[in-house]
């Protein structure tokens, strides 16, 4: 769980590194831990937000024996240096981490 939460702050922080150096103000932030997870959001004065859920569920490992993961799901937006607004979702699961957005290099669709 250290190790998404840890991934997910520096993609926050890489995203607002890139929209400006000045420092932003946080005009709002909240979260509230849940029995079996978290809520988590803010936003800045200079237009970043983040929203985000952690859930807790059981997984099979690699042995098929049960343990807990944190599901995460949340988005993340920003202003590009092109003026263009961008919006992140992403999951983060016993799968990996999952991103999506326009600003994401997609995939090459190979034909046959």
């Amino acid at each position: 769980m250290k190790v998404v939460i840890v991934a997910l702050a520096l993609v926050g922080l890489a995203a607002a590194a890139s929209v400006s150096d000045e420092a932003a103000q946080i005009i709002r932030s909240e979260f509230e831990q849940t029995a079996g997870g978290y809520v988590y959001s803010y936003e800045t004065d200079n237009g970043l937000s983040r929203q985000e859920t952690g859930e807790v569920k059981q997984a099979l490992d690699e042995e098929n024996k049960p343990h807990d993961v944190v599901v995460v799901r949340g988005s993340y937006s920003y202003t590009d240096p092109e003026g263009k607004p961008q919006t992140i979702t992403y999951v983060a699961d016993e799968t990996g981490f999952h991103a999506e957005g326009d600003s994401i290099p997609k995939e090459p669709v190979s034909r046959r």
